[in-house]
């Protein structure tokens, strides 16, 4: 599944990737890679242990060369655009033990030669939007796990990048500091930002992405919004419908297999399970199938399809390392 550059539709988009390939040897990474990133939009990245995700980003921001393909930034080409432009927060932490938190952020306003009154305030902002100010002149050796989380996000902005690259941000936060860090990363979008965002926790990737792509041995599987995934892809919502006489649950079972759309319907603990894709549409169907057979409903519950499920389907269940 590609998507072709188009050259009157370069001004949307923040990045555009063609033909991306990455081989090392006989093992190839990323295989042919075509995806487009419109501007100010949070992009979900997302992918099983070894899907190519990392070796794909690495290429796009140039911190890697890729073995084909072309790579396109704000519509130049990679190669051209000044390394400010990018701003890149690694998975694992990359911070300075023995310096404070101002110290760090200051120190990579100054590899970007930024005005020193232009860094204080902008270390001064950030480290208010991530709850770091009371920390600002502590040493990062002193800081919990989760500031120093948020410390690393912080050092991936204070050049004030076009394009922002979070791998892996919230790994390892308590539940509050994973909120707060949410919240950072919509007001990025707020700044006219463009974010990609690979994360292994699909509530977090469903919570955030404009869209989401998924890839698996380097290749593109799907690319839409969140909601278009889990509507079309998957293993579907469940109605779970209650009956107020289960004994007739079998003869209804039998009424409602006809219904277009369903893909299992069966009796679970009593309970009529339905398995559709976008059940909540074949919802009014349903009841009135149901009503037509003289059957009472007592209790109906919906749980969507999820993002979780969609990625399960199309990659697998298998454990990767």
């Amino acid at each position: 599944m590609t998507e072709q550059l188009s050259d009157h539709t370069t001004d949307a988009y923040a990045l555009q990737v063609q033909g991306l390939t990455k081989r090392y040897g006989d093992l190839v990474a990323v295989d042919d890679l075509s995806l487009q990133i419109k501007k100010e939009e949070i992009f979900g990245f997302l992918g099983p242990n070894g899907a190519g995700k990392t070796t794909a980003i690495n290429m796009m921001v140039g911190l890697l060369s890729p073995t084909g393909g072309a790579v396109l930034i704000n519509g130049q080409d990679r190669a051209r655009v000044p390394k400010r432009s990018v701003g890149v927060c690694p998975q694992e932490l990359v911070l300075w033990e023995e310096l404070t938190c101002v110290e760090n952020l200051t120190l990579i306003g100054d590899m970007y030669d930024l005005p020193r009154v232009v860094t204080n305030e902008r270390v001064r902002s950030l480290l208010a939007d991530l709850a770091l100010s009371e920390k600002a002149k502590a040493r990062v050796s002193q800081l919990s796990g989760g500031m120093k989380r948020r410390l690393n996000v912080a050092l991936a902005v204070v050049h004030d990048p076009d394009i922002v690259v979070l791998d892996e941000p919230s790994s390892g936060l308590d539940p509050q500091s994973r909120l707060l860090l949410w919240d950072f990363i919509r007001s990025l979008k707020g700044k006219g930002k463009t974010t990609i965002l690979t994360t292994h926790a699909m509530e977090e990737a469903d919570a955030l992405s404009d869209r989401v792509a998924i890839i698996d041995h380097g290749k593109l599987l799907q690319l839409d919004t969140p909601q278009n995934l889990k509507r079309t892809i998957g293993s579907g919502d469940i109605i779970e419908i209650q009956l107020a006489e289960p004994e007739r649950n079998e003869t209804v079972i039998a009424g409602l297999k006809s219904v277009k759309g369903i893909q299992e319907i069966k009796d679970v603990g009593g309970k009529i399970n339905v398995r559709a894709l976008n059940a909540v549409s074949l919802l009014p169907e349903i009841l009135e199938r149901v009503d037509a057979m003289h059957a009472r409903v007592s209790d109906i519950a919906i749980r969507e399809n999820t993002l979780e499920d969609v990625f399960i389907y199309l990659t697998g269940r298998g454990l990767r390392e």
